[in-house]
């Protein structure tokens, strides 16, 4: 079983135990926090991965770092995740736990890449365009590669979109070339 199956598996197991209780925001929250908190503490991770400490330290570190501002389930499902030696599986889970919360609320995620940052008019208008065109409300997660020289590509819902003046370019030159060796 690959790694990405096995945190789908245990991310699906913690969505149905929210869906149970209605928390699946409130899972989301505590998921983000705890992986907000692995990424500035990294030494904690080590900590609560490492075999060389005994199981039932990790599992009690867990509970000691996270008990206080997490639900007790989610506390249970990174002791778990700590027992069954997967703790480093937790941004893949906390990933896949996003993707079935979005799909379970309609929303899509839509990631733009553009060459320049997107000021607020334009993210506005994309987010809206996106919207009609898929039926379903849409996140946008922005990030900037300036190798793309202008345009935008557009990932959303298994589809891309791409709009950008590197990708014209290279038909522009296809064609050409296409049309050089006829």
């Amino acid at each position: 079983m690959a790694v990405t199956d096995i945190s789908k598996e245990y991310a699906e197991a913690l969505f149905a135990l929210a869906s149970e209780t209605g928390e699946q925001s409130s899972f989301m929250t505590a998921l983000e926090t705890v992986t907000e908190a692995l990424d500035e503490h990294p030494e904690l991770l080590e900590l609560i991965s490492s075999p060389a400490i005994a199981c039932a330290e990790r599992v009690e570190t867990v509970a000691h770092c996270f008990g206080a501002c997490c639900p007790e389930t989610v506390v249970s499902f990174l002791q778990l995740l700590c027992e069954k030696g997967r703790i480093r599986l937790i941004d893949a889970c906390a990933k896949e736990y996003r993707r079935l919360l979005d799909i379970s609320t309609s929303v899509s995620v839509a990631s733009v890449t553009s060459a320049v940052p997107l000021n607020e008019n334009e993210i506005a208008a994309l987010t809206q365009k996106l919207s009609r065109a898929s039926g379903r409300a849409v996140q946008l997660s922005c990030t900037v590669d300036p190798s793309l020289l202008g345009g935008v590509i557009v990932e959303m819902d298994g589809r891309v979109i791409d709009g950008s003046l590197r990708h014209r370019l290279q038909e522009v030159k296809e064609v050409i070339s296409h049309e050089h060796k006829t």
